[in-house]
């Protein structure tokens, strides 16, 4: 959700603050802004509603100065989007804050405030925190002890920088249920809510743990756990680079993610499979004694990861053997459980920062050791609180819309699935048969990008349309909710998956001429039943697009049914493959409709607030 910089510093810090705020912008924002203290210990802010380029004008015709400041991009949660409940927000020209998160406590926070004299000029739930913390900071005289007692009071989530002109050189950060790194410079220090924000500055990050507060200066950093005790975080050196999350030769972030996805799926698999069979230690210190026990899985996951879920519920049930529940993280966590005696719980997240996700994990911790996340960012949240953890290696994904995040959890899945396999039925030559087809996916998914024209030509037709359907069985309905997903997200057009055997039990009461159906098909034995669902659609006059393996027959399918040919691949790993056309054709069609593909509106790259 919004995205946070600061910095503290012997250098003006607003080129720093203004590039880390671009580099954020991936997680979605209605309005940014940029505090900073000048030498003459006045704190000048400018805020904008819209893209940061707005708040990049603005400062090149007033431009502020100062070694110490904070930045912002604001996802509305509590007030519109305006410039005034854009980050930060000051308390009597004395103390700034930003805020990543929501204070739930806020509306009674709000009205002891207002009782004590203090003036609101916004609608947020911000803007009591930096009260909150000025009102201690008039007590204590301290803005470290300031902070300490005012997030006591706070319940909800949240990561916090804060600065006041009282203690010039001085930045407090501090988390709860919300992402905030520190890197490390060579006499200065900048936090962030992801470390790519920071990369131009830094390689050298601290991640900070739940409740901890830092107290930085420009010489010395000290962090305090959530006990108040002074500990050590470990400096951990980024292998990313600058340019890493750069666009490249790429339009956009999306079409350069898709096309990284051969590589990727290569990286998954390195060093974790060895003659065709899974090393144990793919999943981290203890996984066998752990995966020995496992009877069951239960799958907690939102959005697109949820989908990656709902594929490995097929295979885990039809390779493994092994009893699969796949649930929504918001709805998990909300309800009354019962989980089974050892059952895996694995969490999917590509950020591993989902607040549900993170709230559910928390919450089984209490029942069970057996947990499992499958995960993009190494320290992150849900890697560091689970268990065990299996990383997907996709390198940093910026565009909203997830892409090679997806097909690595899909991988890394499958992986799991063989670990759980094997200590079944599962054959050592059928193990050695499911890598060899994963291994040749990368050469299967360079294959339909270079076809990718084609499937261009297919997103003109849905330049004026506002709704669609997806159809798929078996592994590749949860890749037709996906395709579906993706379709809205970024074009805005309606659009919803059934599996195709559930067109007659209502949904092909809407098929018209107006509404297309764009279906995927493998050849698992079951071909047939799609291509009389298609039939049965085709005769109500609607029309049909299908992504198909090239080796299924489609002479019987007549002109009103446009088809594309997908490599030919098994059946196991045909979600992966299918996959990659589905981003294809969202993209094209949000291209065509003049969208914003990277940071379509309302969404959030990393949902870090319920």
């Amino acid at each position: 959700m919004c995205g946070i910089v600061g910095a503290v510093a012997e250098r003006n810090v607003t080129p720093i603050l203004l590039e880390g705020l671009r580099r954020l912008e991936y997680r979605g924002y209605d309005s940014a802004g940029i505090a900073v203290l000048d030498e003459g210990d006045c704190i000048s802010r400018v805020r904008r509603v819209g893209k940061v380029k707005e708040l990049s004008d603005a400062l090149e015709e007033n431009a502020i100065r100062g070694s110490m400041g904070v930045a912002h991009t604001r996802w509305a949660t509590h007030g519109e989007p305006s410039e005034q409940n854009a980050h930060p927000h000051v308390c009597n020209e004395s103390v700034v804050i930003v805020h990543n998160g929501i204070i739930e406590n806020h509306s009674e926070l709000r009205e002891q405030q207002s009782s004590a004299g203090f003036n609101f000029t916004s609608q947020t739930d911000t803007e009591v925190a930096v009260h909150q913390i000025e009102h201690y900071l008039k007590s204590q005289g301290d803005l470290l002890m300031a902070v300490r007692s005012a997030v006591a009071d706070f319940e909800g989530a949240y990561a916090l920088g804060v600065m006041s002109n009282t203690d010039r050189g001085r930045l407090i950060a501090t988390r709860r249920g919300s992402p905030l790194v520190i890197g490390v410079g060579i006499g200065e220090y900048f936090i962030a809510s992801d470390a790519a924000a920071l990369l131009p500055v830094t390689r050298r990050f601290i991640y900070l743990d739940e409740g901890d507060i830092a107290d930085i200066r420009t010489d010395a950093l000290i962090i305090y756990n959530d006990a108040g005790e002074v500990v050590e975080r470990e400096i951990k050196e980024s292998e990313l680079s600058a340019d890493s999350t750069a666009k490249g030769e790429y339009r956009h972030y999306m079409l350069k993610e898709i096309h990284e996805q051969p590589s990727c799926l290569l990286d998954i698999l390195e060093g974790r499979v060895v003659d065709g069979q899974l090393l144990d230690s793919t999943f981290g210190v203890g996984a066998e004694k752990i995966l020995d026990r496992v009877k069951a899985v239960q799958i907690i996951a939102c959005g697109t990861s949820y989908h990656a879920g709902l594929v490995a519920r097929y295979w885990l049930e039809a390779i493994a053997g092994v009893p699969c529940r796949v649930e929504v993280a918001s709805e998990y966590r909300y309800r009354k459980t019962v989980l089974a005696d050892d059952t895996l719980v694995v969490t999917i997240s590509q950020s591993g920062e989902t607040a549900d996700t993170l709230a559910a994990l928390r919450a089984i911790k209490e029942t069970t050791d057996m947990t499992l996340s499958v995960c993009n960012v190494p320290e992150s949240s849900l890697v560091r609180e689970s268990e065990l953890k299996l990383m997907t290696r996709a390198g940093p994904e910026i565009g909203v819309a997830s892409t090679k995040a997806f097909t690595t959890q899909l991988v890394a899945l499958l992986m799991l699935v063989v670990a759980l396999g094997k200590r079944r039925e599962l054959s050592a030559d059928k193990i050695k048969d499911l890598f060899y087809q994963a291994q040749a996916l990368p050469a299967l998914i360079d294959q339909v990008l270079n076809d990718k024209q084609a499937i261009d030509q297919w997103a003109e037709d849905f330049t004026d349309l506002h709704n669609a359907i997806f159809i798929g069985r078996g592994t590749l309905y949860p890749i037709a909710l996906e395709g579906a997903l993706k379709l809205k997200e970024i074009s805005y057009i309606h659009a919803d998956a059934y599996p195709a055997g559930e067109l007659k039990h209502g949904p092909i009461a809407l098929i018209d001429h107006d509404l297309p159906t764009i279906a995927i098909a493998s050849i698992d034995g079951f071909e047939g039943k799609i291509k009389s669902n298609i039939q049965e659609i085709l005769a109500r006059g609607g029309s049909v697009y299908l992504f198909a393996d090239e080796r299924m027959d489609v002479s019987d399918l007549g002109e009103h049914c446009k088809v594309m040919k997908i490599p030919a691949v098994e059946a196991e790993l045909a979600p992966v493959l299918f996959s990659v056309p589905l981003q294809l054709f969202s993209y094209f069609v949000a291209v065509r409709k003049g969208t914003d593909v990277d940071q379509p509106r309302n969404l959030a790259k990393s949902v870090t607030v319920e």
